[in-house]
């Protein structure tokens, strides 16, 4: 491989991604939402503040309110930094970074791939399959974390590897600092990310030349793990300062109770102090046992169909037994495990509603790199029982591979992004002079929704001081400009409580997106004394907060 090579594949990976930002006019989903709303305000000099609560899990006190309580901030910064530079009105702007690392995915994964088997072949047919990355496409140009990860992970496994030309002469010492940067990194975009140090601290036990035992080699372990730790703390450290002052606590306080929830719903919990160990234990083993059986079969799903593009699977698993005593693909299959154990085990809910699914994106490299080769076991294979002629077999099914990739990515691409959402042509707005819903993109049906939702409630003659009541408080926030609050997860005197002390003044609800015990608000207008219905805009309720 050539840094041509590499530059071409960079190249085509930010003309594929850039042909997918076209059709995404907003972040499209709440945790992109977070993210760009996030960079905004530090773009705009606010700092690590958020004029709306997501979530209750921190016992917030009032608006604004420090942010980053559970998601971490490396995405908001790299959104605040396009922003700075670029404009910060323009949603442009704040991903061009989010570009620029996702066009870095196909040669880092080329370079991991030819790390495993110095073969240019296989290299480049990794990185086509890192340029049309299937299931994470749609998501690599907004302002998420998935792009971040599968770069920091990438490098993790590539400082792993003995062989890469690209840290051959790099000293132990170095390594162990480096992969104690990336672990910190890795936390700092997600807090999952801790289990990275975790394993940093395992691949130099495994990466071992005599005995775990000598008192020589347990020196040269507690060396590498203080470099290690030295290397995490140099970025992590002074968020844990920062969080304390903001928190009391090194940590964000809303990640603890995630442990303790048992329904998705709880997620929005109010108040935070009913997510205890003793609540959690008293719901039952067989409930317990169950939400983690239903998990693991989400999950597994997940792996099969996202992580392993469901055709691209087996030669993985091919590809990862012939490498088994590599040590970053060793590692990899390790770092699943524990993934998969975090999100099934401590995190089910979280974990099935798509938290696996960002995790795994830092080993997507991995299995990219390892699925040419266990094709090139099929083919060997072939040769041996078949006769197939090697390099004729390895010219078919090798851009064959690729083109099924290429297909699957548009398919995903189109499904998730481009479609025309029909449902919008077909809206009816129950309010006076809303306006007529135009048909748009997929993604952007929520923004427009709120944008529709935003414009109503000026008519009915809200301001932009007004705090509102919503499924997705970020989203909301950026459509409109007002502060806003998330839909807590109870019935009408939870709602009416949490309303009142942060001083909402409207409620949208959105049929599929609130919690169950709010139905009876939904299906019966009139019933409420505390709420005004004030009309029907894209299918959401509005009512106002009555809180005399």
């Amino acid at each position: 491989m050539t840094w041509r090579h590499y530059f071409l594949l960079a190249v085509l990976g930010l003309i594929v991604v850039t042909v997918v930002a076209a059709f995404q006019s907003t972040p499209g989903y709440m945790d992109a939402d977070y993210y760009y709303a996030g960079g905004l305000q530090l773009a705009n000099g606010h700092g690590f503040t958020e004029p709306y609560l997501w979530n209750y899990l921190d016992n917030p006190t009032g608006l604004p309110h420090p942010s980053n309580a559970y998601w971490m901030p490396l995405a908001s910064l790299l959104a605040a930094a396009g922003s700075a530079l670029f404009g910060p009105a323009s949603w442009l702007a704040a991903r061009i970074g989010f570009l620029v690392v996702a066009a870095i995915v196909p040669p880092l994964t080329a370079a991991l791939a030819w790390s495993f088997t110095s073969r240019r072949d296989l290299a480049l047919v990794s990185g086509l399959l890192g340029v049309f990355s299937a299931f994470y496409l749609p998501f690599l140009p907004v302002t998420d974390t998935f792009g971040l990860y599968m770069v920091l992970g990438g490098l993790f496994f590539l400082l792993l590897s003995r062989t890469s030309s690209l840290f051959a002469r790099i000293s132990l010492p170095l390594i162990s600092i480096l992969l104690g940067v990336i672990a910190g990194l890795m936390h700092f975009t997600r807090a999952d990310g801790l289990l990275w140090l975790l394993l940093a601290f395992m691949a130099i036990f495994l990466d071992r030349g005599d005995s775990v035992f000598s008192p020589k080699r347990f020196k040269v372990y507690a060396w590498r793990t203080a470099l290690i730790l030295t290397g995490y703390l140099l970025i992590m450290g002074p968020w844990f300062v920062r969080n304390y002052f903001a928190f009391g606590a090194p940590l964000g306080p809303g990640g603890a109770k995630m442990l303790w929830l048992t329904a998705y719903d709880q997620l929005f919990a109010y108040p935070p102090s009913q997510l205890t160990f003793a609540a959690w234990w008293q719901s039952g083993i067989a409930s317990i046992m169950k939400a983690r059986a239903w998990a693991l079969g989400i999950n597994l799903e997940r792996t099969l169909a996202e992580q392993g593009e469901i055709f691209l699977l087996p030669l993985i698993g091919l590809g990862l037994w012939h490498l088994r005593h590599n040590l970053a693909v060793k590692m990899a299959g390790i770092a699943w495990l524990l993934t998969l154990a975090a999100m099934t085990l401590a995190f089910p809910y979280a974990g099935a509603r798509g938290g696996f699914f960002h995790s795994c994106a830092a080993l997507q490299p991995v299995w990219w790199a390892l699925a040419p080769v266990g094709l090139d076991r099929v083919i060997a294979w072939g040769k041996r029982r078949r006769g197939w002629d090697a390099a004729q077999a390895g010219m078919v099914f090798r851009p064959a591979l690729v083109g099924l990739a290429v297909l699957l990515s548009a398919g995903l691409v189109w499904g998730k992004v481009i479609g025309m959402d029909s449902t919008k042509a077909s809206q009816t707005v129950f309010s006076p002079g809303a306006g007529v819903p135009q048909p748009g993109y997929l993604w952007s049906q929520e923004n427009t929704a709120y944008r529709q939702i935003d414009s109503y409630l000026i008519e009915l003659g809200a301001s932009h001081d007004d705090v509102i009541m919503v499924a997705n408080p970020p989203g909301f926030y950026l459509a409109s400009g007002n502060s806003t609050l998330a839909v807590p997860d109870g019935d009408i005197h939870t709602l009416m409580e949490v309303a009142r002390l942060y001083g909402a003044t409207y409620l949208i609800l959105e049929k599929g997106s609130m919690p169950v015990r709010l139905f009876a608000i939904y299906d019966h207008l009139e019933a409420q004394p505390e709420l005004v219905y004030k009309g029907e805009v894209a299918g959401a309720r509005i009512f106002l907060v009555d809180d005399h």
